[in-house]
């Protein structure tokens, strides 16, 4: 193994002003730090025969700005700069890696079924669009039963308005956002709250504004081809070096950050035919952190091909990441609240299938898709339920719609309380996106703030084709134009009003019940029966932990629905009812304790659910 390898990318602070560069460049036979403060001069870097460079350099206290010059003509910052101050195309900071003083009580981790996803945009969850502005609304999301704080990408990107998934730093910190010390400040805050922080990490592609890589070596490859770029080069020659530098940058948010677990944005766009893929090499390599410093940290891909094996543990021929999103779920729900069937969700509005995403978790798990026109997925019966991730939206699913519109835009409140209760009450790990818990308003709108007008136009084409599929009308909001992310800020004072207090109160009363219930805070789908009753429109949810049992009836129908269910024997207690006046609903005839002997008939109102208990 190459000598490099033991040591850390980028400028690393020594102590006593010295500084150790290191990058990997076969592109170039010389590579000088160009270094513009404290003092400006040149300093040329060592060449090994992999292509690395390197060299100490006296004199660089932590602050000092610098460049590397490559083959003694274009000036370009580090790709594994862990700050850029003047953003993409300006000069990279010298970070002390270890200054921060962290008060986290040797913080290392939750499990991971205990985990409630609170997905956010640093940029629009407040006004101010930074870390710390973040910091002060912790205690809400904790007293909402928000374990785990997901942010979305803070790579550095272009300009100050992105979602992050252009970002072309992968190691440094988001400047506008509140650079490296900043996100510190904040995953600190987190774990001294009880709160685990997520971050989301993009490994598929780099960002086309201020993206250099590729001029210091082979990272991209023609080979295959991703709707957002160049694709990694994760399998060609030369790609241990190009691996190692994504595998390092894992373990630099984990590390350096002490974050818990990382999002990886659509792993479906890795590709890699290699004997050893790198999705099972980062899963190893974190794994082997995680017992070397004792700490539960996670990876939780997203993908777009229900493979499971992205989650089966190597011993058994898989991957060994942690956990998944399921879109499936997502969309088996999403079309039965809205009645949408273009697009991708063409596939979906079956009771049936929102039965098998609660009791598997994929639909198409080797059927065949009418949208792809070929089979889909396989099956993932042998996953636990802690490894998979629901959710009634997210960033994709909000954003990537023509308006943006969220679900309080779309359905009625009625159905918001029913969408939160086939979430919250599943046997997997609920996800929420910023807002959702009141019903916020405001749209997410695709933002960018890009400075090449060529690259604009090109994100404006490629916007108009992506919603193709779907009969959507009106106008695309310009991503360009600051007013389409001012528009995308979500208003936190809807909190306390109306009706979104009333939604705020049910959802902190289903996470509530969610953490201290026997059964549901038990995430199992070993214990768990689910019934469609398509004519009735009702999904029957039955879960159990040794005596004691839940009962929830989920109804979908327009009108009231009077149905039989095969409700256990025994005395049953009503937990709750989203019909109820208590939740601004319209009254229910549901009851509050009845006896069964095996089965029960309710009537259920329109877009409710009842939820029940026996001890």
């Amino acid at each position: 193994m190459n000598e490099a390898f033991s040591l850390s990318l980028g400028a690393t602070p020594l102590g006593g002003g010295r500084c150790r560069f290191l990058v990997y460049a076969p592109k170039a036979e010389i590579v000088e730090v160009h270094l513009l403060s404290p003092r400006e001069r040149t300093v040329s870097l060592a060449r090994d025969d992999r292509g690395y460079h390197q060299g100490v350099v006296e004199d660089v206290p932590p602050g000092s700005l610098y460049r590397f010059r490559l083959g003694g003509m274009e000036e370009r910052p580090d790709p594994a700069s862990r700050f850029q101050p003047q953003g993409v195309h300006g000069p990279s900071r010298v970070v002390d890696r270890n200054a921060f003083p962290w008060r986290d009580g040797g913080w290392k981790g939750l499990p991971l079924e205990s985990y409630v996803f609170y997905e956010l945009h640093v940029g629009t969850f407040t006004e101010e669009g930074t870390f710390d502005a973040v910091i002060p609304h912790l205690d809400d999301l904790r007293d909402l039963g928000v374990t785990a704080v997901e942010l979305m990408p803070v790579a550095q990107f272009p300009g100050s308005r992105n979602w992050g998934y252009d970002g072309v730093y992968p190691f440094a910190v988001q400047d506008s956002y509140g650079g490296p010390e900043g996100l510190k400040k904040l995953v600190n805050a987190c774990h001294r709250k009880g709160l685990a922080v997520v971050l989301d990490v993009v490994y598929n592609h780099l960002g086309p504004e201020g993206n250099y890589l590729g001029e210091y070596g082979p990272y991209f490859t023609d080979r295959y081809r991703t709707p957002w770029g160049s694709a990694i080069n994760f399998d060609g020659p030369h790609s241990d070096e190009v691996r190692r530098y994504f595998l390092e940058n894992a373990l630099c948010w984990l590390a350096e950050y002490r974050v818990d677990a990382l999002r990886l944005d659509a792993v479906h766009g890795i590709l890699d035919f290699s004997a050893y893929p790198f999705l099972a090499e980062l899963a190893d390599t974190v794994r082997e952190f995680g017992e070397r410093t004792d700490r539960k940290v996670y990876l939780i891909p997203e993908s777009d091909l229900n493979d499971a094996r992205l989650i089966t543990p190597r011993e058994q021929g898989g991957y060994g990441l942690s956990a998944q999103w399921s879109d499936d779920f997502h969309h088996a729900l999403h079309t039965l609240l809205t009645g949408e069937t273009d697009g991708y969700y063409r596939d979906f509005g079956s009771l049936e299938q929102l039965a098998r995403a609660y009791a598997e978790g994929f639909v198409y798990s080797g059927h065949y898709s009418a949208y792809r026109g070929r089979r889909h997925g396989n099956s993932c019966r042998h996953v636990a339920a802690r490894q998979l991730v629901v959710f009634s939206q997210n960033h994709d699913q909000v954003g990537n719609r023509m308006h943006a519109e969220r679900l309080a835009s779309l359905v009625s409140f009625e159905s918001l309380k029913l969408a939160a209760g086939v979430v919250l009450l599943s046997p997997f790990l609920p996800l929420l996106f910023m807002g959702e818990e009141y019903g916020e308003t405001a749209p997410f709108l695709y933002f960018i703030s890009h400075s090449d007008e060529d690259l604009i136009e090109a994100v404006r084409r490629g916007r108009k084709e992506e919603f193709s599929a779907f009969r959507w009308v009106g106008e695309i909001p310009d991503p360009q134009d600051e007013a389409t992310f001012l528009r995308s800020r979500i208003d936190h004072r809807l909190r306390g009003e109306g009706r979104h207090g009333t939604l705020l109160e049910f959802y902190r009363e289903l996470l509530l019940l969610r953490n201290n219930h026997p059964v549901l805070s038990r995430p199992s789908k070993e214990d768990l029966e689910v019934t469609a009753y398509e004519a009735g429109k009702v999904l029957y949810v039955r879960r159990w932990s040794g005596p004691a049992q839940t009962a929830a009836a989920f109804h979908f129908g327009e009108t009231p629905v009077t149905l039989s269910l095969p409700v256990p024997h025994g005395e049953w207690n009503r937990l709750v009812d989203s019909a109820d006046p208590r939740w601004e609903g319209s009254g229910s005839a549901v009851p509050g304790t009845f006896r069964s002997n095996g089965e029960t008939t309710l009537v259920l109102s329109p877009r409710s659910f009842a939820l029940f208990s026996r001890s």
